[in-house]
């Protein structure tokens, strides 16, 4: 027993997927394109209502949700496990639902009274067990960890009864094949008391917190690093600042400088929240731009943990899900059910580049004398160019880094990392120069698993 592993994986967050599409999309497209995980929304019991963020009011840890119940979710497990793919939970155990009702599975509710807990296993007022304080200074740590968040009921995590029934409800799922979990709320909750429960599960589990790091707040990421990865929420905007507008594109080669250490960071664009509460400096509204984030985001080292996030349409930032399934991806970017980020060609097929690459360092950064493209290589197995101009295909010869040999350019089609059918390739000299076309709001990105053939050939 311990804490979170720490390795290198590239995720991907279906948010409100039903776990009958999860399934379906690890066999299809997750598996097949390389994604190490996929994070899927809270599984378990949550209050009922159309809106979002009723999976993050658990009325108890069984697993019936919106998504599914717990035969199609141990399904989705073993299916997903079989096309290569991960399942990383998302974990609401800081706090349980407000006021009184009844959850989706039928478990009835009301004043800190639930199936797995009473009033005494909450944070509550010295001198009555039925109210709490609210969170409502962050420069308190007392506060941000022993108060209510936005009148949730906050679970005492210190208490060896609540420790306990968290570990038994994460040790479930792991036993059912979960092998990771992302901490909603970690921010709120002790660090040491967080190793308490998380000392009561393998230590082989991937651990993700939320931790968002406000500069001057009591609460801070690195007493987090110990319990596993922790989210990195400055490095969107570092992406997001150097990219919104053109002409600042040569600022990306310090992305990632002042931030947490990489080997603790779960690096990311955007998430449910923060495309909901302006956090998000680009997300799927932003259109070409925001795909060029998420690219250059899989082609940097920065993050052993990379989040990719797969949305759904909405101008209500309380909307649930859509009425409709995806169905393998008939409903996707269709302007009104779901988004799918992670389909898009220069994102998916970007995943396999990330994989290819590993742990080599970044060499050969160049940037144009507009400041619109950059390119650059990761040691000899991979090469990037990137062309922030909104309307102008970038021509030039640039330097690999690369073997001779043809190479096939992985994100010119949805199949483009399948070498048999490569669509564009990519020839590289004798000295590493390639003569190249990059598309306006776009790249082109080879590596060394996506070889075609030596030139001699």
């Amino acid at each position: 027993m311990g804490v979170g592993a720490k390795d290198i994986t590239t995720s991907v967050q279906l948010f409100e997927w039903s776990w009958t599409d999860v399934a379906n999309e690890c066999e299809t497209i997750l598996g097949p394109k390389g994604f190490k995980s996929v994070q899927i929304s809270p599984p378990n019991e949550h209050i009922t209502g159309p809106q979002w963020w009723t999976r993050y009011q658990p009325v108890t840890y069984n697993l019936t949700s919106r998504s599914g119940d717990e035969s199609q979710f141990i399904d989705m497990v073993n299916r997903c496990e079989a096309a290569g793919v991960e399942i990383i939970a998302d974990a609401v155990i800081n706090h349980m639902a407000a006021g009184c009702g009844e959850g989706v599975a039928g478990s009835s509710y009301c004043n800190r009274q639930y199936p797995y807990y009473g009033p005494q296993d909450f944070h509550h007022d010295q001198d009555n067990v039925e109210t709490n304080c609210e969170v409502d200074d962050y420069y308190d740590q007392y506060n941000v960890q022993h108060c209510d968040l936005v009148g949730l009921p906050d679970l005492c995590t210190g208490c060896d009864y609540v420790q306990q029934t968290i570990a038994y409800y994460i040790n479930y799922m792991n036993k059912l094949g979960v092998t990771g979990i992302r901490i909603d709320a970690a921010k709120h909750q002790d660090a040491g008391e967080m190793t308490g429960y998380l000392n009561r599960i393998p230590s082989s589990m991937f651990v993700n917190q939320e931790v968002i790091g406000a500069p001057g707040e009591a609460v801070q990421p690195p007493p987090y690093y110990s319990n596993g990865h922790v989210t990195e929420f400055s490095y969107a905007y570092q992406i997001g600042d150097d990219m919104k507008y053109e002409g600042n594109m040569n600022k990306l080669e310090n992305v990632g400088n002042g931030l947490m250490p990489t080997n603790d960071a779960c690096a990311f664009m955007d998430n449910h929240d923060t495309q909901r509460n302006g956090q998000a400096p680009l997300t799927y509204k932003d259109g070409d731009v925001y795909t060029l984030g998420n690219m250059f985001m899989l082609a940097w080292p920065y993050g052993s943990n990379i989040r990719m996030m797969s949305s759904y349409y909405f101008t209500d930032e309380d909307a649930g899900p859509p009425g409709v399934g995806v169905e393998n991806g008939l409903n996707c970017d269709n302007g009104r059910d779901w988004v799918c980020e992670h389909r898009r060609a220069g994102i998916a097929n970007m995943v396999n580049w990330r994989n290819t690459a590993g742990t080599e360092e970044v060499k050969n950064f160049m940037s144009s004398d507009t400041n619109n493209q950059v390119s650059f290589s990761r040691g000899d197995r991979a090469f990037i160019a990137l062309n922030r101009d909104g309307g102008n295909s970038w021509s030039t010869t640039v330097y690999t880094g690369m073997a001779e040999g043809k190479y096939c350019n992985v994100v010119a089609s949805l199949d483009g990392d399948n070498i048999s059918t490569c669509k564009d390739v990519v020839n590289v000299d004798a000295n590493g120069n390639a003569s190249i076309t990059v598309p306006p709001l776009y790249v082109v990105a080879i590596h060394a698993g996506a070889m075609r053939s030596k030139r001699s050939e």
